[in-house]
């Protein structure tokens, strides 16, 4: 234990005399949280919280025209701005400057009054309620509203866009069909024969817990994706520091002494797990303080506290593992520094840190089963978002300390392999 302990102050004191690697470890995840965060955080708000200034170019000036402009105005996430010419439109949105442009065709309004009513008629007249020459039918073309967007938008705003628009003319289309019947039937235009309101609706049912919902926010998904981020770039320092005592004899030295490799492994896993508990803190101080102080929302760690301490110390195990093994195999600093920067990145995007799970290819799916960090953020999320407890993590964290195990016993294995004499 003497020894152990021993090798734990010695990378105590490697670690405070590097003033930019400490820098790298605790200041760089903070600025990236808080970046990060701030950037998100209007995709979680609601959406009368940001308006995005799209171009109308109306060649109707009818009353479906209107239905548009008002049902785009009223949801409070576009600023309508008007033009007279699709040309100027198109582009103005094609250079960049705006994200949409919406053609609205002429005689839109008048041709759908048109082919409802034709349609009503000839239905009616099937039933011999109308004569047969009123529901002789003419062609009318049918009408296309277009849209422009700047090449640069994402296909998921494109999509959003679409199946807004769609369902305002839906709609539209389907109260005219009524009043188109109405007309037919009744003469008094002020008879409800019809009720036009939608008759099915959605409402999204929130987890509650002590009689409140829970909703997510920038916060909740940013801080645990990000720490663990952080706690597993400590495998680029740690694999240097490795290394770096190889280079310069470090380890020959350790050899004359009756240290076992596995207690100087043993000596960096405490220290490195400390630096992982102290990343983890301060995250979790910027989340409960700074960031309410910034006007995002604060993070709630409300009885959450055990729990998240107990999924950042394995998610650090984890990490310090997969350095201890970098730092083990690598022969030089160029080959540990910029794999194990690469490799983070590729795990966090494996683990879903960079883009949710669930809309990867069913292939990179499977795979991101096997990324640790995928493990961690998914009990960081049960966590924070499912309100769940020890057994439900349980899975999650032995995942994490069996990787840990694993990738330790590799590096010793192979030490021990490639100095046997």
């Amino acid at each position: 234990m003497r020894k152990l302990w021993a090798s734990a102050y010695k990378e105590y004191l490697l670690l405070i005399k590097d003033f930019g690697g400490l820098v790298v470890l605790f200041i760089m995840p903070l600025v990236l949280i808080i970046t990060i965060t701030i950037i998100q955080d209007s995709t979680f708000k609601t959406i009368s919280d940001t308006t995005i200034p799209i171009l109308i170019v109306d060649n109707d000036h009818g009353t479906v025209a209107q239905t548009i402009q008002d049902g785009l105005a009223n949801s409070n996430t576009f600023q309508i701005i008007v033009k007279e010419n699709e040309t100027i439109a198109r582009d103005l949105v094609f250079s960049g400057k705006y994200q949409l442009a919406i053609i609205i065709p002429e005689d839109l309004s008048s041709d759908l009054e048109k082919k409802v009513n034709q349609n009503v008629e000839g239905i009616i007249a099937q039933f011999g309620l109308e004569d047969e020459d009123k529901s002789k039918k003419t062609t009318i073309p049918k009408k296309e509203v277009k849209l422009y967007f700047d090449p640069a938008t994402q296909v998921s705003f494109k999509s959003s866009v679409k199946n807004g628009i769609d369902k305002m003319i839906s709609k539209i289309e389907t109260q005219s069909i009524y009043k188109a019947f109405q007309k037919q039937i009744s003469d008094d235009p002020s008879e409800a024969i019809f009720e036009t309101e939608s008759f099915i609706s959605f409402k999204e049912i929130l987890p509650i817990v002590d009689d409140e919902e829970i909703k997510p926010n920038s916060v909740q998904h940013n801080v645990p994706a990000w720490t663990l981020f952080a706690i597993f770039f400590i495998i680029v320092p740690l694999s240097i520091n490795i290394v770096k005592e190889k280079s310069q004899g470090t380890f020959v030295r350790l050899r004359t002494n009756p240290v076992s490799y596995a207690t100087v492994l043993g000596g960096k896993t405490l220290i490195y797990l400390c630096v992982c508990i102290i990343q983890f803190i301060l995250m979790l101080a910027v989340g409960v303080y700074l960031f309410p102080i910034m006007g995002l929302p604060t993070l709630d760690v409300s009885g959450r506290l055990p729990l998240l301490f107990l999924v950042a110390i394995f998610s650090g195990l984890a990490a310090i593992g997969l350095g201890l093994l970098l730092g083990t195999i690598a022969k030089t600093q160029e080959q540990s520094a910029p794999f194990g920067a690469t490799f983070v990145v590729i795990l966090a995007a494996l683990g879903g840190v960079w883009v949710p799970v669930f809309i990867m290819p069913k292939f990179m799916q499977t795979l991101s089963n096997i990324s640790p960090m995928n493990w961690g953020l998914n009990a960081f999320y049960d966590v924070f978002l499912r309100n769940t407890g020890l057994l439900e993590i349980l899975p999650e964290i032995s995942l994490l300390f069996l990787f840990f195990i694993i990738t330790t016993l590799i590096a010793i294995v192979y030490n021990e392999k490639k100095n046997a004499v």
